[in-house]
């Protein structure tokens, strides 16, 4: 996956306004199956994956022992005893091998990144040009949702779900057929003005709405009460992973938050690393940050003390040695309609 084609600007806006297509053939899909695979995935997963029925799916975390992040991911639910998980594509080889060692219950927990290719069909025009790609798939697949397809006689997965606050879709399939789905796609989304789209479109996409990026802004040293996640940690299903470390640090609080922030007045756009700094004395770091091609002005995210967390407080941004005036403000920065 290239970090753009057309050029970042040009694939961020076609998404917002009408199409974009990116390969995401890098990521990660493993399959769980057997009776114990739902227990295995309540005692590995933050999130309650009993809540899953046939064709639903999630949003979860894999957490060490001290509740630090190891990948966010989605699990969908593809059959009675049968989980598809699509995780990061540079956590594989770490998720497989923490699963396998971590296995508590008799299931069969299969690494099937090599058997599929993937796409994600973004915008909002993409219901319509899914339509004209598999005829009634676009009408059958809701949010969250997962859906078993043919394409040229070959299994397909479509999920809807997305990374860039649009309306979109997911779809899996036999690696063999890669070319024709992408190409199909790219025809039946000429008219609708599709465009193939690479890494810089999705990060700036993704930063607009507040998403978190794995190893920058998640990582095995951030807690998902400390992302500002814990919609996705269910204590009530009982002892999972890390839960021990997370319930005590949500009762007690956490020493430092995720948080958005938009640059204020004509600045030099912040970037990861960047020191984050209240009254000149430095209380955090940008985890992630970019020039809005939406919103014509710097946004980002990053971990701060606690007490510098609520929207509206002001803070500046260390760029090149020189403080930069920012404001913490709600996520997500970008809404449908906001453009600038």
């Amino acid at each position: 996956m290239p970090v753009q084609y057309s050029g970042i600007l040009d694939e961020h806006q076609s998404v917002r306004e009408r199409a974009g297509l990116f390969d995401i053939s890098h990521m990660g899909e493993f399959r769980i199956t057997g009776a114990g695979a739902l227990g295995f995935l309540n005692h590995l997963l933050t999130n309650d994956a009993t809540k899953l029925t046939v064709g639903k799916g999630q949003y979860s975390m894999i957490c060490n022992d001290h509740g630090g992040i190891i990948d966010d991911l989605f699990v969908y639910r593809t059959n009675l005893e049968e989980y598809l998980m699509v995780v990061n594509a540079s956590c594989i080889e770490k998720d497989y091998l923490w699963a396998q060692t971590h296995k508590s219950h008799p299931c069969q927990f299969e690494d099937c990144s090599h058997f599929y290719a993937a796409v994600a069909l973004q915008g909002p025009s993409s219901p319509r040009i899914l339509e004209r790609v598999i005829p009634g798939a676009a009408c059958q697949v809701h949010h969250h949702e997962i859906k078993r397809f043919l394409f040229q006689g070959k299994e397909i997965w479509i999920a809807r779900t997305g990374y860039t606050g649009e309306d979109g879709f997911e779809l899996f399939f036999d690696r063999t057929v890669a070319l024709q789905v992408w190409g199909k796609i790219l025809l039946d989304g000429r008219e609708f003005g599709i465009k193939p789209c690479g890494l810089g479109a999705r990060d700036t996409l993704r930063l607009e709405m507040g998403y978190p990026l794995n190893g920058s802004d998640l990582s095995e040293n951030i807690t998902p009460v400390e992302a500002g996640l814990g919609f996705a940690v269910s204590f009530g299903k009982g002892r999972f992973i890390g839960s021990e470390a997370l319930l005590q640090e949500k009762e007690n609080g956490p020493a430092r938050k995720s948080v958005m922030f938009q640059m204020n007045g004509i600045t030099p756009p912040p970037r990861s690393h960047y020191p984050i700094l209240s009254d000149g004395v430095k209380v955090g770091e940008v985890t992630s940050g970019t020039l809005s091609p939406s919103l014509k002005m710097g946004i980002g995210m990053g971990m701060v003390e606690t007490r510098f967390a609520e929207p509206g407080v002001p803070l500046q941004i260390e760029i090149r040695g020189k403080p930069y005036p920012a404001t913490v403000v709600k996520k997500p920065i970008y809404k449908p309609g906001k453009a600038g």
